[in-house]
């Protein structure tokens, strides 16, 4: 089936065509909300809200782009979305949250599993992300899209509504600043050895 059909099935309220739908694309949809929100079940809940508003907004769905773009598009936004709504609730409890009983500064642990990435780098990968995190919002969307969705500049300008050079500009700036925060910790850059 083509994209052109698969979109005429789906206006149409085909069951097998948006099954085939979500079978070529919850991977991609899975990671990519894996790779913004940081943990599994987010993941999955941002996935299964992603292919309900695809199969609701179908006709909204316009054709300028790829459909695959759209399903980006959809995921980024209902990621950085619940990103966002978890920030306001956090911001209630937050003072509370830094202590313990015996007011002793507390540290939530990263718990954070990328299926992409081997048993053995699964610790350097979380603090990665951890600091991948800290980006400015559009910095950590581009960067995420071209480092672990592996799209081209030209895709991520359309998943984004940008313009190649201003998605170029954010990668720039992703790098520098992720390389601030590598020279503070203790994980280093590919190729840069440990002081011993």
């Amino acid at each position: 089936m083509t994209e052109l059909e698969m979109i005429q099935q789906l206006r149409k309220g085909n069951e097998l065509a948006f099954k085939q739908l979500v079978e070529d694309n919850q991977d991609m949809v899975y990671n990519t909300a894996l790779s913004i929100v940081q943990h599994a079940a987010d993941a999955e809940d941002v996935a299964q809200e992603v292919f309900i508003q695809v199969y609701r907004s179908i006709d909204q769905f316009k054709g300028d782009s790829r459909l695959s773009t759209w399903i980006y598009r959809i995921t980024v936004t209902k990621s950085l979305d619940l990103i966002r709504s978890r920030k306001r609730k956090k911001r209630f409890a937050f003072v509370t949250s830094l202590f313990g009983p015996n007011n002793e500064i507390l540290h939530d642990p990263v718990n954070f599993h990328h299926p992409g990435v081997e048993l053995d780098q699964k610790e350097q990968a979380a603090e990665l992300f951890r600091l991948i995190d800290q980006l400015p919002e559009n910095q950590k969307t581009a960067f995420i899209l071209l480092k672990s969705e592996e799209l081209s500049y030209q895709e991520i300008a359309q998943v984004m509504e940008l313009s190649v050079s201003a998605v170029e500009s954010l990668l720039f700036r992703a790098r520098q600043n992720l390389r601030k925060l590598l020279e503070t910790q203790t994980i280093k850059p590919k190729g840069q050895q440990q002081p011993k």
